[in-house]
């Protein structure tokens, strides 16, 4: 579910920086998120629990101005900030969402961007040959920190099955845009993938693209309060405050950034704490 929420901006985000080289950006995220299939969650320390919040924190953040931007495109900040208070607020709470309304969300919105991917390839592009530039490997790292986050599997059963999965998703997703918009035109906006419709004669499909937004955005929003809440306790609080100003006043790719470094720090400190336990035995 985290994959569709951050698609929706990362691929933009990453062709900006990275242009065609973004895949070989999605590439090197999902095998950063196999081998972290493997490193056990961080510790109960102060900066552990501290860092952790920060990643769930900012992919929150991240979430709530794709859902601003692509849900209430006029009236944005408000909705992003309005989005952290109250959805992940309620994941705070506790609220949850049963198993199975996960899994059939997860399986519809995997069947519309697979709808996406088929109308783009199946449209030819029109003028929007830009040419592959040199190698970037500046941007290929940057676009690969910026995917990271998403492409991590939430839980361990089965991981790197599904980690392969998402990351084959993630790259099919996004050769598809660069396909039908071109490096350049995809990077030029944060709602690109409007664009992407437009181009490919599917903007009946538009209002499918809002539901997916909101779907993708609010349930993991959910499970990220909900983390926040175990790892903070109360301390939280100030932390989705914090998210919502955050998501008002922030462009998104400061906030892709700062998602992306928390979670390479987390999956260091795991690595720290599996060697530590190693040492103990």
């Amino acid at each position: 579910m985290r994959l569709g929420g951050g698609l929706l901006v990362a691929l933009a985000a990453g062709a900006a920086g990275a242009g065609w080289w973004l895949l070989a950006g999605l590439v090197l995220a999902a095998v950063a998120a196999g081998v972290s299939a493997r490193v056990p969650e961080p510790g109960d320390t102060l900066v552990e629990r501290v860092v952790v919040a920060v990643a769930r924190l900012s992919e929150v953040t991240v979430y709530a101005i794709t859902f601003g931007a692509y849900v209430f495109p006029a009236h944005r900040a408000a909705a992003a900030a309005a989005f952290v208070v109250v959805v992940t607020g309620a994941g705070f709470a506790g609220a949850k969402i049963p198993t199975i309304v996960v899994r059939v969300a997860g399986g519809v919105l995997l069947a519309a961007g697979l709808v996406l991917v088929v109308v783009c390839v199946a449209v030819p592009p029109v003028g929007t040959a830009d040419g592959l530039r040199p190698p970037d490997f500046a941007g290929v790292l940057v676009a690969a920190v910026l995917a990271l986050p998403f492409l991590r599997p939430a839980g361990r059963g089965n991981a790197g099955l599904r980690v392969l999965l998402l990351g084959a998703f993630a790259v099919l997703a996004a050769f598809a845009a660069l396909y039908q918009l071109g490096a350049v035109r995809l990077g030029l906006s944060l709602t690109s993938l409007r664009d992407l419709l437009s181009a490919a004669d599917a903007d009946a499909l538009q209002p499918l693209l809002t539901v997916v937004a909101v779907v993708a955005t609010v349930v993991p929003a959910l499970a990220a309060g909900t983390e926040v809440r175990v790892r903070a306790g109360m301390p939280g609080l100030a932390g989705l405050a914090a998210a919502a100003v955050a998501a008002f006043f922030l462009p998104v790719l400061p906030v892709l950034v700062v998602a992306g470094l928390a979670t390479v720090f987390e999956l260091l400190l795991g690595v720290r704490a599996r060697r530590y336990s190693e040492a103990r035995e």
